[in-house]
């Protein structure tokens, strides 16, 4: 009876240590695979996935599969559904680097640590422009930005209207999370603004007597006149001499912006017409708004202007960007006859 149990007994522990190395064979397997690398990449760079609201779990699957080429999905997959990944999907810009292993990757959809974009806009017009352009790199769609945009209430509170506040948006690079909100975006818009917006420049916009705003404005007409550096604050001493003395502004890019057709390559009579706040040949002073959104450097030109006495300007005939300046009219009128002989050679109408 004795010896029964003894071997019953020697049994059981034979049992129990086979189990047990199963066990532990099992465990370290199913770590091999937790750590393991488990996604490569094309030729070893970073790639992103783009993770929209309601995505299911196939979804992302469809991504990573399309983005790397993974050793085994499948495991990825169990590991997913094991931790409750597919009920805690969360939006956002993820980055899959060479040879990342299934922990990292699901620690980092779980946790929401995402990889900024460069979010960059610059030689834009109009907000619908802006929208788009925005849309493009963010999450948000370009009709719920124009929206935003438009949205009086919102931009009064801001200091803005619907006519300036395109004024806000400073060209640069900006790390930006793809699935920022557009309220969220627009306030990180307008922080950026005011840490643009130093003393020193609202100091140099008081000396020309004039808001960030309207500094804003101006530039943005500069910026459609002349692509030359050099002429640019000479461009913004001239308008202030107009904008002092009650002389309309006179700028055709203006017009342009008006009868919304930026491919007008010669204003005439019948253009000037338009019944429009930004027909500056009818209305004195600034437009109601930016006609664009200008570059640091224009809006820098319009602070650091070069004062002058001239109140005329006119494109060279080399269409290079180069303007001649005149304070007479008289002046003005050779050089502007100039100019439309080309134009008139050129068959341009």
């Amino acid at each position: 009876m004795k010896k029964k149990i003894y071997r019953n007994s020697k049994l059981i522990k034979r049992i129990a240590l086979v189990l047990g190395a199963i066990a532990v064979l099992f465990i370290g397997y199913q770590a091999y695979i937790y750590f393991r690398g488990n996604f490569f990449t094309p030729s070893g760079e970073t790639v992103y996935i783009y993770i929209h609201e309601h995505a299911t779990l196939d979804d992302v699957v469809k991504q990573i599969e399309k983005k790397t080429k993974p050793r085994d999905i499948n495991s990825f997959i169990r590991l997913a559904k094991t931790e409750g990944y597919p009920t805690k999907i969360r939006t956002g810009r993820y980055a899959i680097t060479n040879g990342m292993t299934n922990h990292k990757l699901l620690s980092n959809l779980k946790k929401h640590i995402q990889e900024p974009v460069k979010l960059k806009f610059n030689n834009i017009r109009t907000k619908a422009q802006l929208a788009g352009r925005l849309s493009k790199q963010l999450m948000a769609d370009s009709l719920t930005l124009l929206s935003v945009l438009n949205d009086s209430l919102a931009d009064e509170k801001m200091g803005f209207t619907p006519e300036t506040v395109v004024a806000m948006f400073i060209p640069n690079t900006y790390d930006m999370l793809w699935d920022i909100t557009p309220a969220q975006f627009i306030k990180r818009m307008h922080h950026e603004y005011e840490e643009f917006w130093t003393d020193e420049r609202k100091q140099k916009a008081k000396k020309a007597n004039l808001t960030p705003v309207q500094v804003t404005t101006l530039a943005s007409i500069i910026e459609e006149e002349t692509n030359h550096k050099a002429d640019k604050p000479i461009v913004a001493g001239l308008y202030l001499n107009r904008l002092r003395i009650g002389m309309p502004l006179q700028s055709c890019p203006t017009i342009k912006f008006a009868l919304n057709d930026f491919s007008l390559k010669r204003i005439t009579g019948i253009h000037l017409r338009v019944q429009s706040p930004y027909n500056t040949y009818k209305n004195p002073g600034l437009p109601p708004g930016p006609i664009r959104i200008p570059s640091i450097e224009s809006i820098d030109a319009v602070l650091d202007f070069k004062p002058n006495n001239y109140l005329y300007m006119c494109a060279k005939e080399t269409l290079n960007g180069e303007h001649y300046f005149a304070a007479t009219w008289a002046e003005h009128k050779r050089n502007a006859d100039r100019y439309a002989a080309m134009m008139n050679k050129r068959g341009i109408h």
